[in-house]
């Protein structure tokens, strides 16, 4: 399948250190129609009526595995191929279908949700974007059948968050088949039958599909985890394990470009499980509260039980504008999502955490009990923020493509030498002074409904904001800026929630429009509240670029190097 290079496509978040405001794309918001969305209702019904009647994550987490048997329903029930082309025997959902159905297996079993995952966004994920047409006839239909389970192969003892730096490594021959060598930790369905193997060679990076019971392949032994105890996560070794030229994804040279691709296709339904998730942690919260009474009142009459109900109602709701706008990015074909896929995943992965909590503080002792299903999503949720992508790696990626793409419309700070940036910021102080302190006009989100129409203006004011502290951060550190991850984080953030407050205008105007203004009263207020809410803090974000305790951090950082040295 061809693709086109994504530094070619517009990026709705470059576009916002730029400091304005793409409505093209984000605006109306992608409403499922047609025999999509009747296919993906089908699907995710089925998928519901499954996972509530037949599966059971208590015995799951027991057993360690989430049982060859379901594999094989899911399979039957055609929910292992939700994308996969129906040629091949999948679904052909688009990308918004296929994360809709993942949310129903995040509402169940968070542990079940990442091995679908795993199979699906990232395992099967690179045959089907990148794969010849003889690959994919080869291997789809048995992964879409659930006959084979599929692998994602990148992680290594010395490599995490720095994948470029792989030291697996392929050999070509001169056949054209490749030798490959190294370990690879923490793979999911690493011992099953389809693995797709990142390595380096004197051609660049590769991708390769490496076939379980292949010579010299060796798995195990399995991790013991704190959590997702029913997914198996194996150690995987390649010892001079041969690979036909065949079995080569793409070019030499684009294995990091597929791994990179691969990971941004799969965080989107990561944001959509821990949604379906969140939703059955807001229910059991309401179910316990509801019928569990103190002081002779339900707890749910008590206000700060009600506040952490209506917290976890109001970013679920963010949290679905956000993942299914992405999602529309994708199923749009003309627009470059990394950016919005990793801010997604970032949200979703804290979010998640926190309404975890606070459903789990509702249930006072009894959620502590292991055998409570707010216990089990304790111990599964913690790896989510960790996980493709780590949290602060995701932050550091979207600030820095952020300020990148600023600093190629700068011509002075792109011709910034990289070997003397104090100098360079020196020449340029008087100008900075003059440019910065200018307040942009700010932009407007074309489209939306009039009710919203505060909203719309706080989403310009914070865009234009958004440029005049990126440029302020780059002329004031220059080629340092690499450095400053706490600028970059709170850079990160600002756009995250200028994009979260986008998202749901959309989706609320794209629902007023459909539904009528009367008709969409309640959604509004519940979209008004979660923007503001952003806002609020993408101003704190603001603020602390200019006013932080930075340099006391760097200074008691350093000295904690040593421990604790203060004696009572």
């Amino acid at each position: 399948m061809a693709t086109v290079d994504r530094a070619q496509k517009p990026s709705f978040t470059k576009s916002l250190f730029h400091g304005q405001v793409a409505s093209e794309l984000v605006m109306p918001f992608p409403l499922q129609h047609g025999e999509d969305k009747a296919k993906t209702e089908r699907l995710a019904a089925a998928a519901r009526e499954y996972l509530t009647t037949s599966y059971d994550p208590a015995r799951a987490e027991e057993e360690r595995w989430v049982g060859d048997d379901t594999i094989r329903d899911l399979g039957e029930l055609g929910l292992l191929g939700l994308f996969v082309d129906e040629k091949y025997g999948g679904q052909g959902l688009s990308q918004s279908g296929y994360c809709r159905v993942m949310e129903e297996f995040g509402r169940v079993d968070g542990t079940l949700s990442v091995v679908m995952g795993v199979h699906q966004s990232i395992g099967t994920k690179p045959l089907f974007l990148y794969g010849t047409d003889e690959q994919k006839e080869r291997w789809l239909p048995d992964l879409a059948a659930g006959r084979k389970l599929a692998a994602f192969v990148l992680t290594e003892p010395n490599v995490g968050s720095d994948a470029y730096n792989l030291e697996t490594r392929a050999e070509r021959q001169s056949d054209g088949s490749w030798i490959l060598n190294g370990e690879k930790r923490w793979i999911g369905n690493g011992d099953r039958d389809v693995l797709t193997v990142f390595a380096r060679s004197e051609l660049g990076h590769v991708a390769l599909i490496v076939e379980g019971g292949s010579e010299g392949l060796e798995t195990g032994p399995r991790f013991d985890t704190l959590g997702l105890r029913a997914n198996r996560l194996q150690r995987v070794r390649f010892n001079n394990v041969r690979v036909p030229a065949e079995n080569l994804l793409g070019e030499p040279g684009d294995g990091f470009r597929i791994a990179m691709n691969t990971l941004n296709n799969g965080r989107m339904s990561m944001g959509t499980s821990i949604t379906g998730g969140m939703k059955r942690f807001q229910q059991l919260a309401i179910e316990h509260t509801s019928t569990r009474r103190q002081f002779d009142r339900e707890l749910i009459d008590f206000e700060m039980v009600e506040d952490k109900i209506a917290w976890i109602q109001t970013q679920i709701y963010g949290l679905e504008s956000m993942s299914y706008l992405t999602t529309g990015l994708v199923d749009r074909g003309d627009a470059d999502f990394a950016l919005e896929s990793a801010m997604t995943k970032v949200t979703a992965s804290d979010v998640g955490w926190y309404a975890l909590n606070r459903a789990f503080q509702l249930h006072g002792g009894t959620a502590y009990m292991n055998d409570h299903p707010l216990a089990k999503a304790l111990r599964d949720f913690r790896i989510f923020p960790i996980f493709e992508g780590a949290n602060d790696v995701m932050r550091a990626f979207t600030a820095l493509n952020g300020l990148k793409a600023l600093s190629e419309r700068l011509p002075d700070v792109k011709s910034i030498s990289v070997s003397d940036p104090a100098k360079a910021i020196g020449v340029l102080a008087p100008y900075v002074r003059e440019r910065v302190s200018q307040r942009l006009r700010p932009e407007k989100l074309e489209g939306a409904h009039e009710s919203l129409s505060r909203q719309v203006g706080t989403i310009g004011e914070q865009a234009a904001r958004l440029r005049g502290a990126a440029e302020g951060a780059l002329r004031k550190y220059g080629s340092k800026v690499q450095e400053k991850q706490l600028v970059q984080k709170r850079l990160a953030d600002a756009a995250a929630g200028i994009y979260a407050q986008v998202a749901t205008v959309s989706r609320c105007s794209a629902v007023i429009e459909r539904d009528g203004q009367l008709a969409s009263e309640a959604e509004r207020t519940v979209a008004i509240n979660f923007c503001k809410s952003q806002a609020r803090a993408v101003n704190r974000s603001f603020r602390a670029l200019e006013v932080n305790d930075d340099k006391y951090t760097h200074q008691i950082g350093r000295a904690a190097r040593s421990g604790y040295p203060f004696a009572l």
